[in-house]
C-alpha cells in the first residue's frame, strides 16, 4: 500500500510539474526589466556594445531585479545605417533553412555557425538573460532562393503570401498559417533560438496595425514545443484593445503604444493608454508601455542625435512612476555604461521597484486634464500605494486625494517612496504640491 502511495505522489507531481511547464504565464510572475538596444543603436548594435552594456548591468542593476538583455531589430544585416533601414543593398545572413543568422562582422563569436550561442552564454555567466528581436513571417530571400523548410518536403516559397507585408521593411513575408510547413517552420525557428539559449523573444509587425492572431497562435506552439522558458513580447502597439483577451492568453507582454520617444506629448499619452489597457493586465501577462528612453540615446538610432534623454527630470519621475504603478515592463533604451548618477538612481530604488514587483489591484482614480492619480494596494497589508501627477505645462500644483477613496480612513503615516522621508500624519486628505510635468509616490500607512 505503502508503495502505490509513494507512485501516486511521484505521478501527481509530475504532473503538475508538466502543468507548471506549460503555464507560461509562471515565466514572468513579475513586470520583466531589461535593457534594449534600439533606443541608443536602431538596428546597427554591436557584440562588443551588448557585452558592454550586459556588464554594467550585472555590475549596477541585477541586484535590483534587471536580468534581461535584449538585441534588436536586424542582427542579421551586415551592412545596416541609423535612422531608418538599408532596403537598397541589405548583406542578409542566412542558413540552408531560410532563418536569419547574426552578421558575424557585428557579432565575431557568431562565427561557424554557431549563431547566437557563444553571446547568450556570455550573458548567462554573468547571471543575466539573453532576447532577441525577430520580424514576423518568412525571409523575402528564403522564398527567392526556394530553401526548403526543416523537417518538411516543402520549401519557403510553398509557405507565403505578399499579402499584408509589414509596410515600414520589407524583409519578410506573411506566412499563411494553413499551409503545410508554416508551423514546421516557425518550429525550426525556436529550435533554433533554444539551442541558442534565447530566453526572451520580440516578435514585431505582429500585433499592429494588423493583428496577425493565427500567428500568435503558431508562434505560441513553437515556444512550447522547445522545452526552454522563452517570453513571447508582442510588437508594434497600438496592440487593438478588442484583442485584449487573446493576446493576454498567447503573450508575456504586448505593446500598448507605437514607439514611445523622449517627448512629453508621447509621454502624457499614457495616462489614457493606461487607463484602457488596466484591466488586461494580470501576473505573467503584461500590458507595455514601450521602452524608456532615458539616459543615453540616439547613438545610432532610429530617431534624433546622440543625446541624454530630452525628458526633464521631473518628467523622468513622472515616467518611472506611471510605469511603476501601472506595472509595465521596465525596458531601458539608453547605453547603460553612460549613465549618470540622476538615472541610475531612477532604476534602483528599492521601495519604488516594490510598488512594480509586489502591489496589487492598481487603478486610476482619476485623470483630469492637469492632474491624475492612480493606487493600489500593498498585498497581505493595510497600507495604501498612490501616485499622483502634475500634467499641467506651467506652475506646480497641489493634487489632492480625498484618502478614503484609497480605503484609508483616520490618520495615517506617508511616506515619500523616491526620497524615502516620512512625510508625517495625515486624516482625510493628502494635497502634495507637484511640479509642472511631475510625479509623486507614496505609501499611505494607517
Amino acid at each position: 500500500m505503502r508503495s502505490v502511495l509513494l507512485w501516486a505522489f511521484v505521478l501527481l507531481g509530475c504532473t503538475t510539474s508538466a502543468q507548471q511547464k506549460k503555464d507560461f504565464h509562471s515565466w514572468a510572475p513579475t513586470p520583466p526589466m531589461g535593457w534594449n538596444s534600439w533606443d541608443c543603436y536602431g538596428p546597427t548594435v554591436t557584440e562588443a556594445e551588448v557585452k558592454a552594456n550586459t556588464d554594467y548591468m550585472a555590475t549596477h542593476l541585477k541586484a535590483s531585479g534587471w536580468q534581461y538583455i535584449i538585441v534588436d531589430i536586424r542582427w542579421y544585416v551586415a551592412n545596416d545605417k541609423s535612422h531608418g533601414y538599408n532596403e537598397t543593398n541589405p548583406d542578409y545572413n542566412i542558413d540552408a533553412y531560410g532563418r536569419f543568422q547574426p552578421a558575424v562582422n557585428r557579432f565575431p563569436s557568431a562565427a561557424n555557425g554557431q549563431g547566437f550561442k557563444p553571446l547568450a552564454d556570455y550573458i548567462h555567466s554573468k547571471g543575466l538573460k539573453f532576447g532577441i528581436h525577430i520580424m514576423r513571417g518568412v525571409p523575402v530571400v528564403a522564398v527567392n532562393k526556394k530553401l526548403p523548410v526543416k523537417g518538411t518536403n516543402v520549401t519557403a516559397a510553398d509557405i507565403y503570401s505578399k499579402q499584408d507585408q509589414c509596410k515600414w521593411l520589407h524583409d519578410m513575408y506573411t506566412i499563411v498559417p494553413d499551409k503545410t510547413g508554416a508551423q514546421e517552420y516557425y518550429n525550426s525557428l525556436f529550435d533554433m533560438y533554444a539551442s541558442w539559449g534565447v530566453d526572451f523573444v520580440k516578435v514585431d509587425d505582429l500585433s499592429a496595425p494588423v493583428y496577425f492572431a493565427e500567428e500568435i497562435e503558431m508562434i505560441r506552439k513553437a515556444i512550447a514545443r522547445t522545452d526552454r522558458k522563452i517570453l513571447l513580447s508582442t510588437s508594434p502597439g497600438e496592440t487593438p484593445i478588442a484583442q485584449g483577451a487573446h493576446v493576454q492568453q498567447h503573450a508575456n507582454m504586448w505593446r500598448t503604444v507605437d514607439d514611445f520617444w523622449d517627448n512629453w506629448p508621447h509621454l502624457k499619452d499614457h495616462f489614457e493608454v493606461f487607463d484602457r489597457w488596466n484591466k488586461w493586465r494580470t501576473t505573467g501577462a503584461w500590458p507595455d508601455g514601450d521602452m524608456l528612453p532615458l539616459g543615453h540615446i540616439g547613438i545610432r538610432a532610429e530617431r534624433g542625435q546622440p543625446r541624454m534623454t530630452s525628458f526633464t527630470k521631473d518628467e523622468q519621475y513622472t515616467l518611472m512612476t506611471l510605469w511603476t504603478i501601472f506595472r509595465s515592463p521596465l525596458m531601458f533604451g539608453g547605453n547603460l555604461p553612460d549613465n549618470d548618477p540622476f538615472t541610475l538612481s531612477l532604476l534602483t530604488n528599492k521601495q519604488v521597484l516594490q510598488v512594480l514587483n509586489n502591489s496589487s489591484n492598481n487603478r486610476p482614480l482619476f485623470n483630469e486634464k492637469d492632474k491624475a492619480a492612480w493606487t493600489a494596494d500593498v498585498p497581505g497589508k493595510p497600507a495604501k500605494y498612490l501616485a499622483v501627477f502634475n500634467k499641467a505645462d506651467k506652475d506646480s500644483a497641489a493634487v489632492t486625494v480625498d484618502l478614503s477613496t484609497i480605503g484609508i480612513k483616520g490618520a495615517c503615516t506617508i511616506t515619500d517612496l523616491w526620497s524615502g522621508k516620512v512625510l508625517g500624519k495625515f486624516n482625510g486628505s493628502f494635497a502634495p504640491q507637484i511640479n509642472p510635468h511631475g510625479a509623486g509616490l507614496y505609501k499611505v500607512t494607517p
